[in-house]
């Protein structure tokens, strides 16, 4: 049994292996198969995979930013950083030193030292111009690897350095536009595809273009709204006040209220944003549209506009003015009390013209709390403009379920509720431009990107728009304010409120000092808000400090802009 079994064992296990051995052979005819169709039929995968690993994208430049006549406020400079590669050394660290000293402007002595460090990588100067790179490019030192990079710079140095912002590219920091813009200012539409060795010098081969191997990529360019002479005009004027009051800070916008374009934005402290890792914390925020404030008296202007819009008063409307009055627990009275206590029956450009806080408060009951706040609301308040710059707060205005009855009548004139400069120009740009409020910006958009980003709300009828505008400048033209103009009809409101304190518990001694207006009156075509923030001396009234400096502006703006009179002579 065991004889004639064997035979048996033998020839299964002869079989096995002759199955195994048919397996293995398929499996290295499939193999080398797969070899001769990858690397034969299929060469060009195999090319263009090499041909990736050797790809970059050559050196991108963010786009330069304009002013809205041209003016370059903005733009990439070429710089490059000088190092030593401690394997490449054919020269000796002296040697080296004699040769680079006088190019990079280092003592020889010094620099020996540097190139004497054990490190692989030493870095022996930062932000080289293109002049010094070529010099040290002639000596073919294979040992001194040079980085280019660029630096953002700002060749009209502190002017608009609030709405221009700063931007960091080690850190790919922003404020400011190149924060908002910054995916069109690094948008390359075609890159130039480019092979390089490991060590990042350009593979030339017969595709490779020379020029696009040496020019960089450059994002899109961004045209602003602002005039650069208008603005160096306001930031001129401001700091001159600010100066003159030894004020803790102030600002000045100007904007055309039929398109929201903002011509001019002048925040004090100013900074250079070329040295912005210079500049405090305090100098760089753009505090008017993250800082809150009473508006104080210009806020009349949208009170009296509210009733206006839901017809709780018209243009002959009287009010009995008694001087004082108390709402609640909270005592109202006028600035000039003590010297007319007695106003009587007061029109809506007395009111205007004396800034009646009385006056105020009674037109502000007419309305309800409800239809005031939601007027407040159509007028933008307690909400973002916005605007195409970052940072910006929404205010405060309290939901009319939480108004008492101080609450409604201190918003008549200007106490209610806290408020950013940028919401309050908005605002009152809606009463020049017929009722409609448009989105502030500072980008010049196209026709499609303005469609989205730039809204048109309708506040109220143009009509009643324009019976607000004829109140505020027959105020104006009745006057003695400096403001006044023999070629303009300027339609203007000025404004003090008390400074609260930091948080928020009382009231300071200090003052917010503004003025709101536009012109010409027949035909709004520039707006221009101005505060400044706890000036000092003596008089301190937006008639005496915010108001010359509107004086001087909108003079200047005038002629800049070639504005035509709207006063017969």
């Amino acid at each position: 049994m065991r004889q004639e079994g064997r035979p048996n064992k033998n020839k299964i296990f002869s079989e096995r292996l002759m199955w195994l051995q048919i397996v293995f052979a398929a499996l290295i005819a499939i193999f080398v198969l797969y070899l001769f169709a990858n690397q034969v039929l299929d060469i060009r995968h195999f090319r263009t995979k090499a041909k990736n690993q050797r790809r970059a994208y050559s050196f991108v430049m963010r786009g330069n930013i304009y002013d809205r006549n041209g003016i370059k406020l903005a733009t990439d400079t070429v710089y490059y950083d000088i190092f030593a590669r401690k394997a490449d050394f054919v020269h000796t660290p002296e040697e080296l030193a004699k040769l680079l000293a006088p190019i990079l402007k280092i003592s020889q002595i010094n620099l020996t030292e540097k190139l004497k460090q054990d490190t692989p990588l030493i870095s022996l100067k930062k932000n080289v111009d293109r002049k010094t790179r070529d010099a040290i490019a002639k000596l073919n030192l294979r040992e001194i690897p040079m980085d280019k990079k660029s630096i953002r710079t700002y060749p009209q140095g502190s002017l608009a350095a609030h709405v221009l912002g700063y931007y960091n590219f080690d850190a790919d920091v922003a404020s400011g536009v190149e924060y908002t813009a910054k995916d069109k200012l690094e948008s390359v539409s075609k890159g130039a595809d480019l092979e390089i060795t490991p060590k990042g010098k350009v593979i030339y081969n017969i595709s490779t273009d020379p020029i696009a191997a040496t020019k960089p990529i450059k994002g899109k360019d961004i045209t602003l709204t602002i005039d650069a002479a208008v603005q160096h005009v306001c930031e001129k004027a401001l700091m001159k006040a600010i100066q003159k009051f030894k004020a803790f800070r102030g600002a000045v916008i100007v904007m055309n209220p039929r398109n929201g374009e903002i011509l001019a934005y002048a925040v004090y402290p100013y900074f250079d944003p070329n040295n912005f890792k210079t500049a405090t914390s305090f100098q760089t925020k753009n505090w008017t549209l993250t800082d809150v404030y009473p508006p104080g008296s210009t806020f009349k202007a949208i009170t009296v506009a509210s009733a206006m819009e839901l017809e709780k008063i018209n243009r002959y409307t009287k009010i009995n003015d008694t001087g004082k009055i108390k709402v609640g627990w909270w005592p109202i009275k006028n600035y000039d009390y003590n010297k007319n206590p007695n106003p009587g029956w007061i029109d809506l450009v007395y009111l205007f013209e004396h800034s009646s806080n009385v006056g105020s408060v009674l037109v502000a009951q007419k309305m309800s709390k409800f239809e005031f706040h939601s007027m407040l609301k159509k007028f933008g308040f307690g909400e973002k403009t916005g605007i195409d710059l970052p940072g910006e707060s929404i205010g405060i205005l309290k939901a009319a379920t939480r108004w008492d009855s101080s609450d409604h009548a201190s918003m008549g004139y200007g106490y209610g509720s806290s408020v950013t400069a940028i919401q309050m120009a908005s605002a009152v740009a809606a009463i020049a431009n017929d009722g409609v409020r448009v989105t502030p910006h500072v980008i010049k958009y196209s026709p499609e990107e303005e469609a989205i980003k730039v809204k048109k709300v309708q506040v109220m009828t143009p009509e009643h728009a324009r019976i607000v505008t004829d109140l505020l400048t027959t105020a104006v033209n009745n006057s003695k304010s400096i403001i006044k103009s023999d070629s303009y009809n300027i339609a203007a409101k000025t404004g003090t409120s008390i400074k609260p304190k930091e948080n928020g518990a009382g009231y300071t001694n200090k003052l917010y000092t503004s003025i709101v207006g536009y012109l010409p009156a027949s035909d709004p075509q520039v707006l221009i808000y101005i505060i400044v923030d706890s000036a000092q001396g003596a008089e301190i009234w937006g008639n005496t400090v915010a108001a010359p400096i509107f004086k001087e502006i909108s003079t200047q703006v005038t002629h800049i802009l070639n504005l035509q009179p709207d006063k017969i002579k």
